[in-house]
């Protein structure tokens, strides 16, 4: 096996009770003073934010409301949470919603208490002293923010889209109940399953032959084939049960887990970045319209990997190319299943050369890096990358 390090020091509180848990979780970290972080007004109308509100009052804990994340999570629109925390002064952020929630809750958390432009934190040009704690209660599983040490930001001012590691905004704990998903739309729900997939198939696909851990593998093999199966029901007639099993996929997915032994490919999420960025779509259907245009590009790099993973996660036998190819056309066909895209055709419309050229240009930071470790790609490459899901 190859060295890791792992630690999830997020408390997880998983069920249909998990709220009632919340108050015990604020006075583990000594919470006094919380910004409630959200997105929509559903979570009023469904009475989730009168009883977080309610247990904060009868728990002497005094709070403040900052709503209006949208999808994509603005950077313009965390600077304003910024200066109502730096106002209000909270020890706590608590976000109640998916991904775009808890990432701009982590963004302010650093962002409140650290000197310096919180862009030129996010792009790693200073280091971030602090945070302020954050804790979430998770209502769309998608994303796996709740357990992860990552968050994106998009930059409105300067249509950049960018992610930010950091232990120190790590959740401190989660709040996991399933029945606030049960209402969510399909499309949200299919959104979700290929962001938890990728966040998976973004570490199975790492490095070309490399030794493996092969726990690590069986574990990430495990959760794909339980994704690919629930999330399918979840999507078709949402149950619990379904959206049980997705939700504890998503936390597994992104807390490094299912990559011990290997680390962070995220080519895929690169080019889907830009998308998001260019043309503000939903992130998962940047990925699966971006996945089998990428897989076919590397292919060659580990044909080996890639028949695993059609052998192992899709039941396909064989151990040649024709096998791993079956394997991303299966994939794909999964997507399409879901009513995700799978081309850029297919996620905004055929895009003019100078389009691509440009997603190129961006996603390679003006031609000064190189994206992906399973190959590396330069900005030429990227564009081919991209030409090809333009067709």
């Amino acid at each position: 096996m190859r060295d890791f390090k792992f630690s999830i020091p997020t408390s997880i509180n998983f069920g249909k009770e998990a709220l009632s848990n919340l108050v015990g979780e604020l006075e583990k970290i000594n919470a006094k003073k919380v910004m409630i972080c959200y997105g929509s007004e559903r979570i009023r109308q469904n009475g989730l934010l009168g009883k977080v509100e309610d247990m904060l009052k009868n728990a002497g804990i005094s709070y403040i409301l900052f709503g209006g994340v949208k999808a994509n999570p603005r950077y313009s629109h965390v600077l304003d949470g910024v200066k109502l925390a730096k106002e209000f002064l909270p020890d706590c952020m608590l976000a109640i919603g998916g991904g775009s929630v808890i990432d701009t809750a982590k963004a302010i958390a650093i962002g409140a208490v650290n000197d310096g432009d919180l862009w030129d934190i996010w792009c790693y040009k200073i280091k971030e002293k602090t945070a302020l704690k954050v804790g979430c209660i998770l209502t769309i599983p998608a994303a796996g923010s709740e357990t992860s040490d990552s968050a994106v930001l998009t930059n409105d001012y300067l249509m950049d889209k960018r992610g930010h590691s950091s232990d120190k905004f790590v959740c401190c704990f989660a709040i996991m109940n399933p029945e606030y998903a049960l209402t969510l739309p399909k499309y949200q729900i299919a959104c979700g399953v290929v962001d938890i997939m990728m966040h998976t198939l973004d570490r199975y696909f790492y490095k070309p032959q490399i030794q493996q851990n092969s726990m690590t593998d069986s574990i990430a093999e495990a959760l794909l084939r339980n994704v690919i199966e629930y999330g399918k029901k979840a999507y078709t007639d949402c149950d619990y049960q379904s959206m049980s099993e997705i939700m504890w996929a998503g936390s597994l997915s992104h807390n490094n887990l299912t990559g011990l032994g290997g680390g962070r490919e995220f080519a895929v999420h690169q080019l889907g970045h830009e998308l998001s960025a260019m043309f503000d779509v939903a992130h998962g259907a940047s990925l699966s319209a971006m996945w089998g245009h990428w897989a076919r590009y590397v292919l060659d790099k580990d044909v080996d990997r890639f028949i695993r993973y059609a052998n192992r996660v899709w039941n396909i036998e064989g151990n040649d190319r024709l096998t791993a190819l079956k394997g991303i056309k299966a994939t794909e066909n999964y997507f399409k299943s879901l009513d995700m895209p799978v081309s850029l055709v297919e996620l905004v419309g055929k895009q003019s050369d100078d389009t691509l050229k440009t997603l190129a240009h961006k996603c390679s930071r003006n031609g000064s890096r190189v994206v992906g470790e399973f190959s590396k790609m330069s900005e030429d490459i990227l564009y081919s990358v991209y030409c090809q899901a333009n067709k």
